[in-house]
């Protein structure tokens, strides 16, 4: 499935989730998501994100996301990444998730008297935050080399490099 569709999909799960168990379970579905965007970028997307890409796809790695149960019974969504259609509406989408997730583990976090909850709670917050800079820095590694592009065009000018196109009569 395109991550998009994926993202999409992640964002309504994490609105449905009732109870601290679904929203930690669609936490760690959205870092499992977001590190294989990464790998994705990492390894076929435009050169100047392949560092940060290859950061994100690493945020995480060594928690235990993958085996909370509820993850565990339906299986990661991010599994089914089948590719990134276009690259800044996916970052987008990923960043709004990520920002969504963060926010409904504090409201967890801060409604939970148990301990160990709590520090997962914690340790995903971290993770989410993490992998939002590295979002967020893509995105602007995009809109630099957007600009960059948008001053040579305007460098070129209207004909292109070459300028306009001689006029038979004015050869």
């Amino acid at each position: 499935m395109e991550a998009e569709r994926l993202i999409e999909a992640g964002r309504r799960a994490l609105a449905d989730s009732r109870g601290a168990l679904d929203v930690m379970a669609e936490a760690w579905q959205a870092q499992a998501l977001a590190r294989a965007v990464g790998s994705r970028l990492a390894l076929c997307g435009p050169m100047e994100l392949r560092s940060e890409a290859r950061a994100l796809g690493e945020i995480g790695a060594g928690c235990s996301a993958l085996d909370h149960p509820t993850v565990l019974s339906g299986g990661a969504r991010a599994a089914q990444l089948s590719g990134i259609g276009e690259v800044r509406p996916a970052l987008a989408g990923l960043a709004l998730l990520l920002g969504e997730a963060g926010i409904a583990l504090v409201g967890v976090a801060c409604d939970t008297g148990e301990d160990g909850l709590y520090w997962q709670c914690i340790e995903a917050m971290d993770a989410a935050d993490e992998s939002l800079d590295r979002v967020h820095g893509m995105l602007r590694r995009l809109a630099e080399r957007e600009r960059e592009r948008d001053r040579e065009r305007e460098r070129d000018g209207p004909y292109g490099i070459r300028g306009p196109a001689p006029s038979a009569a004015g050869s």
